[in-house]
């Protein structure tokens, strides 16, 4: 799906549950697009406090507020051209939500403390572990960004439900690592790998990484 949504210019939701891989997902679908060549910009909207998020997503004005002593562009225009990825896109506060729909709509945003319209293209990936279909019934999410979000939706499954994968995983972070840490070749027994299947790896993909670096 991610491969065949790369080639489009839609707006893409990528949902899976912590830890399942949806910014590497994210970064294929940039890296098969005809948008490649520019940037690939990724905020993480539950990272950033509420009273920063706009500033950093649309940049700001001269004087605009208290410490703000020069102008700054925001996320939003340094992705001109590319992609701008969005994880955790169901956290984002109910008053950006607004913001970002208007930029989705029209393609141009306003500075923070700015009055001019700046036109920007790029393509716009999100990602997320909420469903956002109940934080619209609970009034957390609107109901319109999410029709604007989900032009196209890859879904990726939790690593319990992806079978065969964990082993092969294991394997490439074993030869990944050993590389890094310029250890002779290991490897993973037998009793290892079925012990790597047999477990249910809650915290998915990025659990059996550091599982493995760890090992």
């Amino acid at each position: 799906m991610a491969k065949r949504v790369a080639k489009t210019d839609s707006t893409v939701l990528i949902s899976g549950a912590s830890g399942t891989g949806k910014e590497v997902v994210a970064r294929y679908i940039h890296t098969h697009s005809d948008r490649s060549d520019k940037p690939f910009v990724a905020i993480n909207c539950a990272a950033i406090p509420e009273a920063l998020l706009e500033s950093e997503l649309f940049g700001h004005e001269k004087g605009a507020f208290t410490g703000a002593v020069k102008q700054t562009a925001g996320k939003i225009e340094l992705a001109a051209g590319g992609t701008l990825f969005l994880d955790e896109i169901g956290d984002l506060p109910m008053s950006l939500q607004a913001k970002l729909l208007r930029f989705l709509q029209d393609r141009v945003i306003e500075r923070v403390g700015g009055r001019t319209e700046i036109a920007v293209d790029l393509r716009i990936i999100c990602a997320t572990h909420r469903n956002l279909r109940d934080q619209i019934e609970k009034s957390q999410f609107r109901e319109d960004l999410y029709y604007r979000l989900t032009e196209m939706v890859v879904t990726i499954p939790p690593l319990r439900d992806r079978a065969g994968d964990a082993p092969l995983l294991a394997r490439a972070f074993v030869k990944r690592f050993t590389q890094q840490q310029k250890r002779e070749k290991l490897f993973l027994r037998d009793d290892a790998i079925q012990a790597i299947a047999d477990y249910t790896w809650p915290g998915n993909v990025r659990e059996l990484e550091n599982c493995i670096k760890r090992a």
